[in-house]
């Protein structure tokens, strides 16, 4: 495999990084709040962390686990020296509790789980397969000694046997279905897309390119990966903390600014510092929102051009980007055009066919960076990727006289709380292990700060009692604070269609409760325990 300039392109996404190593070792590859990596240091060090997962056993094809805090040095070397000896990475949200990390774990079989203290309590519960061992960062010895038993050119030798169709990455997503499902991407879609983004971007090497967005999910992927592509520098938050994120920007004098979501930039344009810092090398914020809220968040920042986007784990991340030149409307209520290397259809739900533009129909797409399969599940890649390769994403959209992507809703049966997807299925399997739920259906109920939430309609056994706050509370640790129901109402009669609950109906109702009573924002979690103590 070439480039157009005969030079060979890199089949590896650490061949990226060996390249800008050598060419420019002192540049910076990454830029936390109090650390700076440069592309040298980044190439050692991950060639570093290649030579332990070696000696511990980690070949081609295992999956290397790793579950961290925040992105940092020890984050970023091990998952791109698992990505060197063509091992999987498999990031875990870091929000996870038990249930969800057993169901990952024993999805995907990793061999090694990389982790640290704070979270032995919940990896320490059951939750990995016999064959996994674990590696906690702080008491690490053994494995920090390994790389004297594997030399640099052994694990060299070994990257070179990786091709660009080979599996790098695992990342869970929440479908329709009770769990989450692995996304599996090769080295030549996390490669492909870097390229796309960083063209329509226009990065180049002076850029330092900013976000937040956790390394669990594809965004923080997608930046690191678009900034390499120009060798330019990934900056990354840490662990987000507006004030710090804000003090961050200014010093490193980032340009490109991928905040992602209005739950994490309204917090950063509402900081007390925010008005007097210099923010003056930005160029280009990223975000996604209802129009509305895109507009308010522009005017914050009024010198600096705001664009949407959209995507999805499936897609590895970015799908379309809008253009700074467009004017302020079209920019706050479109998510662009699709990427080079990607194809993009709307269709008909129902018939298949195309949708005249400014019609509403099913995103499909297909192209360099389309998922290769979920993991482990056949059935449910079928079900989704169709005999010509289009991927059926279950979200409507529809596409203006542009040609511009415009989002509606999801056709799934999904929510969005403050950027993470879930699954109203996942939610409800869970509710009925509780004794006192004889059946349950989850929605969507509006919200001003995380843009929806979590609302139980619960029918309860016969004889059984159930307040929302012990709802609550059976959720509260057990599985992520983002997937707990906000509001329980008790129902004795559902709307039904046939023989389906139209969950349309439940909807609406919570909705217009909510409005009725003047609710525009769910109170914040808290235990009864936490509560009678206060």
């Amino acid at each position: 495999m070439t480039s157009s300039a005969g030079v060979a392109a890199p089949s590896n996404i650490t061949s990226v990084i060996d390249r800008l190593a050598e060419r420019t070792p002192d540049a910076p590859a990454v830029e936390l709040p109090a650390l700076r990596i440069g592309y040298g240091e980044l190439g050692e060090s991950s060639l570093l962390a290649a030579r332990r997962l070696w000696a511990a056993g980690v070949r081609g094809g295992d999956r290397v686990a790793i579950l961290l805090a925040q992105v940092d040095a020890d984050y970023l070397s091990c998952a791109l020296g698992a990505a060197r000896i063509g091992a999987i990475v498999v990031p875990v949200n870091a929000r996870y509790k038990s249930r969800e990390l057993a169901h990952l774990a024993g999805d995907s079989r990793p061999i090694v789980m990389i982790t640290s203290a704070r979270f032995l309590p919940l990896v320490s519960e059951g939750s990995l397969p016999e064959d996994c061992s674990m590696v906690v960062i702080e008491q690490a010895a053994d494995f920090l000694e390994g790389a004297d038993r594997v030399s640099a050119d052994q694990v060299r030798a070994q990257q070179r046997r990786v091709g660009p169709d080979d599996p790098v990455r695992i990342v869970y997503t929440s479908g329709t279905t009770a769990n989450p499902k692995g996304c599996l991407h090769t080295h030549r879609a996390l490669l492909a897309q870097g390229r796309a983004v960083a063209e329509r971007l226009e990065l180049t090497a002076d850029d330092r390119f900013w976000t937040p967005l956790p390394m669990f999910h594809v965004a923080g992927w997608s930046t690191m990966l678009a900034a390499h592509a120009r060798g330019a520098c990934f900056n990354h938050a840490g662990i987000f903390e507006p004030g710090v994120a804000v003090e961050q920007i200014s010093a490193q004098r980032c340009t490109v600014l991928f905040p992602g979501f209005e739950t994490v930039w309204m917090a950063v344009l509402e900081h007390p510092r925010f008005a007097t810092s210099d923010l003056s090398a930005a160029r280009l914020v990223i975000n996604v929102g209802v129009p509305e809220r895109m507009r308010f968040m522009q005017e914050r920042l009024p010198g600096v051009p705001q664009v949407s986007n959209t995507g999805s784990t499936e897609a590895c991340g970015f799908l379309a980007i809008g253009a700074p030149s467009d004017p302020l409307d079209v920019r706050s209520s479109t998510a662009g055009r699709e990427l080079t290397g990607m194809e993009v259809r709307i269709v008909d739900p129902q018939t298949g066919e195309d949708v005249p533009d400014g019609d509403a129909g099913e995103l499909l797409f297909r192209g360099e960076w389309r998922l290769r399969e979920y993991y482990g599940d056949p059935g449910g890649t079928a079900d989704v990727i169709d005999a010509e390769g289009w991927f059926h994403s279950g979200d409507l959209l529809r596409r203006d006289q542009e040609g511009r992507l415009v989002y509606v809703s999801r056709i799934k049966d999904m929510l969005k709380v403050g950027g993470e997807n879930v699954a109203s299925a996942e939610i409800e399997d869970y509710l009925l292990s509780h004794p006192a739920i004889h059946m349950v259906h989850v929605v969507a109920a509006p919200d001003a700060r995380y843009g929806e939430v979590p609302a139980a309609f619960v029918q309860l056994s016969p004889g059984a009692d159930l307040t929302e706050q012990e709802l609550i509370d059976f959720c509260l640790d057990r599985i992520a604070t983002f997937k707990v129901p906000r509001y329980m109402r008790t129902v004795d009669a559902w709307p039904m269609s046939g023989t389906k609950v139209k969950k349309v109906v439940l909807r609406e109702r919570i909705a217009e409760e909510l409005a009725r009573s003047g609710i525009e924002q769910a109170p914040s979690l808290q235990s009864s325990a936490t509560r009678s103590s206060s």
